[in-house]
């Protein structure tokens, strides 16, 4: 047992450099396309920061694991805490600088966040009602629509945002060994590359550890799935929206979480509606509702000006403290 923990300790590191390298290359590719912080929260950095739990469930999937039951923990997982989680960190970090911010609410891109929040709650809310049919067809052609409407929201948002593009230039390209002038088209593909190369070694690391380890302790892989990969592969790269809070960046901040939202209820979705027999246990029913209730929360936060106060970030802490015991004792 020892061994695997330390083996799945050594999978969520390659995970979280790959998503550092993948990170940083997405952000320069936002640069080159001349879009604004709002396309690059909601799109570039959202999914580059979605992109570690996004491959566990398709590495799981080609792996053949525990019937699809890490691809649906992974795939839950992140949504869950995304809408709850993740937004009391936003709203934490609001609080925490106020002082040097001079405001403790967020200045958004009310529309462009909204927005991103209404496409989830639709989607996610539908992978939930799926995930109590039992129609193989159903699954699949849903899965195909999803697939077309997140690339309809990827042009929408894009042309929105096309020409926007911010003075304000990421941190150096780790593959531009100048340091000095803008990198090269090139350099930033190859180092696309080479950052999902270490993501997928990293979940194929996970997924055989994760099996293991359940087996070892006599849980379903499940359980730690939809507990353990989020809390481990999400959540430190949403701690780049502490830093974003801080200097004042909230629509980079907020998007970044609310864009990785859309995405993770729309793509991994996709792919366990074509790929697993997609039926939701009552831990995973658990932590769809509580990602359901943190995203309406939070258009009501959006709504209300962006007013961060203690009482809204109590009520995601809470929301993802008891999905997670409800989790814990169920199984």
């Amino acid at each position: 047992m020892i061994g695997s923990i330390g083996l799945l300790a050594a999978g969520f590191v390659a995970l979280l450099v790959g998503a550092y390298v993948f990170t940083n290359a997405v952000e320069w590719a936002g640069v080159r396309l001349n879009l604004g912080h709002g396309a690059v929260g909601s799109v570039l950095a959202a999914v580059a920061t979605a992109m570690p739990e996004s491959l566990i469930p398709v590495v799981a999937i080609i792996s053949g694991e525990q019937t699809g039951e890490i691809a649906i923990g992974a795939i839950i997982g992140a949504p869950f805490l995304l809408g709850t989680l993740a937004m009391a960190v936003i709203g934490v970090a609001a609080l925490s600088f106020r002082g040097r911010r001079g405001r403790a609410g967020l200045e958004i891109d009310r529309r462009s966040v909204l927005r991103d929040l209404s496409v989830f709650l639709v989607f996610f809310a539908l992978a939930v009602l799926l995930g109590l049919i039992g129609s193989r067809v159903v699954h699949i052609i849903v899965g195909i629509a999803l697939v077309a409407a997140y690339i309809a929201y990827l042009w929408r948002t894009i042309s929105a945002h096309r020409g926007e593009g911010d003075e304000e230039q990421p941190g150096h390209l780790f593959f531009d060994p100048s340091k000095g002038d803008p990198p090269t088209n090139l350099q930033v593909i190859a180092q696309i590359v080479v950052g999902i190369a270490t993501i997928v070694g990293g979940a194929q690391l996970f997924v055989t550890e994760v099996e293991t380890l359940a087996h070892d302790l006599g849980i379903a892989a499940l359980v730690l799935a939809l507990v353990l990969a989020p809390l481990a592969s999400e959540l430190p790269e949403k701690l780049n929206s502490v830093l974003w809070v801080r200097q004042a960046k909230d629509t980079l901040a907020v998007g970044n979480v609310t864009g990785a939202m859309v995405y993770q209820s729309m793509l991994p979705v996709a792919i366990g509606l074509a790929f697993t027999p997609w039926k939701l246990t009552s831990p995973a029913v658990a932590a769809s509702l509580a990602a359901l209730a943190g995203g309406g929360l939070a258009i009501a936060v959006v709504l209300r000006g962006g007013r961060m106060r203690l009482p809204y970030v109590g009520t995601w802490i809470l929301l993802y403290a008891g999905a997670v015991g409800f989790i814990l004792t169920a199984e």
